[in-house]
């Protein structure tokens, strides 16, 4: 009998120090709380499966070919110079903090385009319809409300990093890209643990000092921006459906499941 009740305590103690460690690690997970636990809940709420699958076949548009690859490259190339040039301007202490060097994208945009197009291409391109409608709402903002663009960074920069892998990835495979060419953007060398750099950007997030109605302000235009971005995506004028059967033939040779595919 004794043996029996030192078991059963042995497993409440057992189970209360799993359950005291689960607690711990989520009252130490930042996108469980604040700013960081609103505008993913906010974001993710507010976006219809209509909205989502638009952004999906938009992304595929992309793959199609080169030529609508290179068109979303050039359309993210006058985003990002103007949101980087907004961050270099600013004297928003939010802005500013969450501006960590190694998530900037410009760099790596300008190596793409100088892979797609070779020398001068700044003289030789122009910022499509939807492209100029971002831009002008990141000028709109940097002015006017500048701790908005914490929504911007929160909806572009995490994205980039949380899917870059992946679409770098299947943008090199279903356009035949070699040893990074045309895919920098997608490439974050140096942040070596996507986990542990999205807890840091969330921390920092969490402790910005802004009102609630700031707060609410900041989840709104995140949710402004995806459709910025979709918008970016559905004006491309590739094939979705090539896009998809490219990736899915040239997954099949790389694994050999298809041999006679040369």
């Amino acid at each position: 009998m004794e043996e029996t009740d030192s078991a059963k305590n042995n497993e409440v103690v057992g189970s209360t120090s799993s359950s005291s460690a689960t607690a711990v690690s989520d009252n130490n997970n930042p996108r469980l709380a604040g700013l960081a636990l609103m505008l993913d809940d906010g974001t993710r709420k507010s976006h219809s499966i209509a909205q989502n699958t638009q952004f999906v076949s938009g992304f595929f548009k992309g793959l199609a070919d080169r030529e609508s690859y290179r068109a979303l490259i050039t359309s993210l190339y006058f985003v990002y110079e103007t949101m980087e040039d907004a961050m270099d301007n600013s004297t928003e202490d939010g802005v500013k903090k969450l501006d960590y060097p190694t998530l900037r994208r410009l760099e790596s945009l300008q190596q793409d385009m100088d892979f797609f197009y070779g020398e001068k291409w700044q003289d030789d391109i122009q910022p499509s319809p939807a492209a100029k409608t971002y831009v002008a709402r990141i000028k709109e903002i940097a002015e006017t409300k500048p701790y908005l663009m914490i929504a911007h960074q929160y909806t572009r920069y995490l994205g980039d990093l949380f899917g870059g892998q992946m679409m770098g990835g299947m943008a090199s495979r279903s356009l035949s890209l070699e040893n990074g060419d045309g895919t920098a953007f997608y490439t974050f060398d140096e942040i070596p643990s996507t986990k542990d750099f999205i807890t840091e950007w969330y921390t920092s997030l969490n402790e910005l000092e802004l009102t609630q109605q700031q707060k609410e302000d900041i989840v709104d235009e995140a949710n402004l921006v995806f459709e910025l971005n979709i918008d970016v995506l559905q004006e491309l004028t590739g094939s979705p459906l090539k896009a998809i059967l490219t990736l899915a033939l040239n997954s099949l040779k790389e694994k050999r499941l298809w041999p006679f595919l040369s």
